[in-house]
């Protein structure tokens, strides 16, 4: 998990670094459209914060109590598994290891797919505030995988390679295989997907109903990775399921957030029938 971020990272210079020469090299456009407001030194604060927090909570996560001979020896999947997750218990252990680093291949290609938005001109003028925009959404995700009650430090799902009996007994007793819910791969991936789509569109407000063309289209690279890891007997359907709604929001909302304009937000005073009253904050986004 820590390799994969650190990718990202490298990732992420790699498309301020290609849209800057682009930049350079292309005719001059209109530059009065700037959909989204950053603040970089808000985002970079929030970017720089979630690499030092997934530096220290990725040990903790990997590193859980290793699964005893009675938790292994009570698995059933007839008890405490769905039908749907029953799937992931239906595959070929010995191909495990190829679909794992197809998975983390696949996974890390696509943390790079926001490059592509720098081949548009309208978009490229803005390529510095959206590497921290970037960043900040993925500082956001993992974070979110990291440190909330749905994630690996709160939860103790056993991973679907704890039930092959045909594999190694140390692979099977892992404390990784608590890990299982829910999948960190899918939620990164669908971040980056769904955010390529975002800005692509709020850049091109003309597209109207077919930007939901786009946000299909986003929605097959992270199915991919997902389908990977039930494969490779690291996830169920459900974790791939839950960490693609988690990257999506992501996705979607935090550049959502930065859209926001001085007048979408007011603060004012209330008072109800009962007589009580009150200071109220109200925010009307815009759906545009």
């Amino acid at each position: 998990m820590k390799t994969r971020h650190h990718m990202f990272i490298v990732l992420s210079l790699a498309i301020g670094c290609f849209a800057q020469q682009a930049r350079s090299q292309s005719p001059a456009v209109d530059s009065s459209f700037h959909p989204f407001k950053i603040n970089r030194w808000v985002s970079g604060t929030i970017g720089g914060a979630g690499l030092i927090s997934d530096y220290f909570m990725v040990p903790m996560i990997l590193h859980k109590e290793d699964l005893t001979d009675a938790e292994l020896q009570g698995l059933n999947k007839n008890v405490y598994l769905n039908s749907f997750d029953r799937w992931a218990l239906e595959q070929d252990p010995s191909k495990r290891n190829t679909f794992k680093a197809n998975s983390d291949y696949t996974s890390t290609t696509i943390y790079g797919l926001p490059l592509f938005l720098a081949f548009d001109r309208s978009i490229r003028r803005d390529w510095l505030d959206l590497l921290f925009l970037y960043v900040e959404t993925h500082s956001i995700t993992f974070s979110i995988y990291n440190l909330s009650f749905m994630g690996p430090i709160f939860q103790n799902k056993y991973r679907p390679i704890a039930y092959y009996d045909e594999l190694p007994y140390n692979q099977r007793s892992s404390g990784n295989n608590r890990n299982s819910f829910y999948s960190g791969h899918v939620s990164s991936s669908t971040a980056a997907t769904f955010f390529m789509a975002k800005v692509y569109s709020d850049f091109h407000p003309d597209l109207g109903w077919k930007k939901y063309l786009l946000y299909g289209a986003a929605s097959v690279p992270p199915l991919i990775v997902g389908y990977l890891r039930v494969k490779s007997l690291d996830h169920f359907p459900t974790d791939v399921g839950v960490g693609f709604m988690v990257g999506a929001l992501c996705g979607v909302l935090v550049p959502e957030i930065h859209r926001l304009k001085n007048k979408a937000i007011s603060i004012g005073t209330f008072s109800s029938p009962e007589g009580s009253s009150g200071i109220c904050l109200q925010w009307r986004p815009s759906f545009k």
